[in-house]
């Protein structure tokens, strides 16, 4: 799988773009605050209806504009497919399959895999519970996209149901209060929540011995590492329980907290409250890892999720955000050769010195004007930005309305 062609119109920093790409390795070089960052999240933004960034969308949507549209065209087996998200603040987005309307954009999740790296997954292993839970619902998402709305089902009636016990603690303090409603909402936290949770459980037995060789791969001098999921549950989590029985487990701790939810107003258990332990050696990595091994946690945990996707037959888009100036010589190579055989490769760098000249390929010098697309390979050394030249330059022509809202 590879992306042929990305647009962006009124993306971030961008007010138009078009982008040519070829399978294999593409280097983005250019300084901090050009829009670099931005060109690989909107292709990320197509794969998952989600920023790595941000957690909303009106961010995206360049400063005076009114939506934001983003297009590639992907090919996978010989066939392409032109995908289109129309982002617009305080609407409903819309998305376009070769140019025919879908009834909802999450129906375009799982036709591009993309796994992408950036420095905001140093969170991953330093970070809230929430960006691990964020980690496996995307690999889980992007290999059966169902989940993305038995996810929305369970957070809409988390939601309702912690509305509703905010409202039936404060009547019951009162002196009054009716649970019947309540536990129609338990059914529905309890159902969704079960489906949700065998198949996170499930997905972290696939995805471990992939983590734990790109661990070793990227860091073999280190400690092993693993992940175990840790669920609300605790001790009442049923081994090797079905749907039915994980179900029958959550209503039967829902009961028990009854109390002690009516008082906070809050669901206290559920797949919300989840956590992966990321575990190195004979300890976890959280709070004791040292920046390497935390930044070698991070990619071997992605890089797992890319062996685990690769494993099904196809490959995914493979993007690296400013990764390689993290990283020292050797990891630099390490990573180099993990990823080299990728069908696609995306890399943006600020300094072309930074990527390995194993990685050699179709460059795009990004400056604050246009993008020029080097077409050709490299030889070692070639790579810082301010010495090349390019060879070829496509009709990609891309003009920032500002940098003030670029990170990189």
């Amino acid at each position: 799988m590879y992306t042929r062609h990305l647009s962006v119109a009124d993306f971030r920093s961008w007010t138009i773009a078009e982008l040519p790409l070829t399978p294999g390795i593409n280097v983005l070089v250019g300084r901090n605050g050009v829009g670099k960052t931005n060109l690989v999240e909107a292709l990320g933004y197509l794969a998952t209806l989600s920023s790595h960034r941000v957690s909303g969308d009106v961010p995206l949507i360049r400063r005076g504009a009114e939506r934001a549209i983003v297009r590639a065209a992907v090919v996978h087996e010989s066939r392409e497919l032109m995908l289109e998200v129309e982002i617009t603040a305080g609407k409903a987005n819309r998305a376009r399959l070769n140019k025919s309307p879908l009834t909802r954009p999450r129906d375009m999740l799982g036709i591009l895999r993309t796994v992408l790296f950036a420095p905001e997954d140093l969170a991953l292993v330093r970070g809230d519970p929430s960006e691990r839970r964020r980690y496996l619902d995307e690999v889980l998402i992007m290999r059966a996209p169902r989940f993305a709305g038995i996810k929305s089902d369970y957070d809409r009636a988390l939601k309702q149901r912690n509305s509703l016990l905010k409202s039936a603690g404060a009547a019951r303090r009162a002196g009054g209060g009716d649970l019947s409603t309540l536990e129609v909402w338990d059914e529905q936290l309890a159902g969704y929540g079960a489906t949700l949770l065998a198949a996170r459980l499930a997905l972290v037995d696939e995805i471990r011995p992939h983590v734990a060789a790109a661990y070793a791969d990227l860091a073999p001098t280190s400690a092993p590492a693993d992940l175990m999921y840790r669920s609300s549950l605790g001790a009442a989590l049923p081994a090797g329980g079905t749907e039915d029985d994980l179900r029958a487990a959550y209503l039967e701790e829902m009961q028990r907290l009854r109390r002690a939810e009516l008082e906070r107003g809050i669901s206290l258990v559920g797949t919300h409250r989840d956590d992966v332990d990321l575990i190195l050696g004979p300890g976890l990595a959280k709070g004791y890892a040292s920046h390497g091994e935390s930044w070698s946690f991070a990619l071997a945990l992605k890089m797992g999720g890319f062996g685990l996707l690769r494993s099904d037959g196809v490959d995914p888009v493979l993007i690296l955000d400013d990764v390689f100036a993290e990283l020292d010589s050797s990891r630099r190579s390490r990573l180099a050769s993990l990823v080299a055989d990728a069908d696609q490769v995306l890399i943006t760098a600020a300094v072309g010195a930074d990527v390995p000249s194993e990685l050699a390929g179709a460059q795009y010098l990004i400056t604050e004007g246009a993008v020029t697309a080097v077409i050709k390979h490299p030889a070692p050394g070639e790579m810082e930005s301010d010495q090349m030249m390019p060879t070829q330059i496509t009709s990609a022509q891309m003009t920032p309305a500002h940098m003030m809202e670029d990170k990189e």
